[in-house]
């Protein structure tokens, strides 16, 4: 919530449209053309630079593909990825780390189904930041699927938990 003074001098209270209650991960999707050799024109764009590759998913379709990529340094790979000229566009993800244990991914699907919150895609961590599996996740509402998998016991992470 955000104070602002009004017109009198008294303070107005409001919510902005882009407030967030949950910690969040940027993701890049990226928009190339499928042939040989852009995946590898697309990371090599990092090297040199602090800003690592920690989550990653392929769609590719006869033309083109959509690289989905989550980054250690999000502002900086921004940057990058406009310089190098990709097209993308961003979202924001829920990413949540998977306790140690056989039905840990049951659990956290279990949970949301019960709120009948629909998981539009999920991919895994290349990174452990913690020593544990992690999942990236984009789900019909974010916030309230972060509230449930947080009382059921998992642990969502934020972009500084991706930093290393």
């Amino acid at each position: 919530m955000s104070v602002n003074e009004g017109a009198g001098g008294e303070a107005v209270e409001f919510e902005t449209a882009q407030a967030r209650h949950w910690p969040s991960v940027t993701q890049f999707s990226v928009f190339l053309e499928n042939r040989v050799g852009m995946l590898l024109e697309l990371v090599k764009c990092f090297s040199g630079s602090k800003v690592r590759i920690v989550g990653l998913s392929i769609m590719d379709s006869t033309d083109c593909c959509i690289i989905r990529l989550m980054l250690s340094h999000p502002e900086q790979g921004r940057e990058i990825l406009e310089r190098a000229g990709f097209a993308f566009a961003e979202n924001e993800l829920l990413v949540v780390e998977l306790p140690i244990g056989s039905q840990s991914l049951v659990d956290l699907c279990s949970g949301l189904l019960q709120a009948e919150i629909n998981i539009y895609y999920c991919y895994a961590l290349i990174i452990h930041p913690h020593g544990r599996s992690a999942v990236a996740l984009h789900a019909d509402n974010v916030e309230l699927a972060s509230a449930i998998l947080h009382d059921m016991g998992f642990d969502i992470l934020s972009e500084a938990d991706l930093h290393y």
